[in-house]
């Protein structure tokens, strides 16, 4: 599953994410960003900050595994973050802005890796799972795609352009 060619598909979906998303959000207005996804959902504005904010943590404990034995990572709790002001009400242009810088070194560092690097790892708290970095590749392109898939299905549900 983690072959070369499958890393590379991956790291290049993590790098093109901040470019495909500011397409699909670019021309949303105020009330399109505050919308729900799903019932119960978080809005869009939400979804693109928790990105930002999700794959910042993807990039420091990629940078832990990398420099630290089978570190221990700090967990966070997403529903939290996103109930609090900034994720509600901030412009999404910062985030947007972070998902640019960030994707890129995200891309770099993961285009970078050694084989032993790929298998270098850390543990979750929640789950005491020990996490590889060559998973934290996949997982990071899937949820990008998951999320862009989130705003994208609203826009078709909707008619939005």
């Amino acid at each position: 599953m983690y072959s070369a060619t499958y890393l590379s598909a991956k790291i290049e979906e993590i790098a093109s994410f901040p470019e495909r998303l500011r397409v699909v959000v670019t021309n949303l207005i105020e009330e399109q960003l505050d919308t729900n996804y799903r019932n119960e959902g978080w809005t869009v504005r939400q979804v693109i900050h928790h990105c930002a904010e999700s794959h910042m943590n993807c990039y420091i404990r990629i940078k832990w595994a990398l420099t630290e034995n089978n570190p221990v990572i700090k967990s966070y709790d997403e529903n939290l973050w996103s109930t609090l002001d900034d994720s509600i009400q901030m412009p999404i242009q910062p985030s947007l802005s972070i998902l640019d810088g960030l994707h890129y070194r995200l891309a770099y560092i993961m285009r970078n890796l050694s084989i032993t690097d790929l298998e270098k790892s850390f543990i979750h708290p929640e789950s005491g799972a020990t996490v590889k970095i060559k998973h934290m590749i996949g997982t990071y392109a899937w949820h990008s795609n998951h999320h862009l898939a989130h705003i994208t299905e609203l826009k078709r549900r909707k008619n939005w352009k």
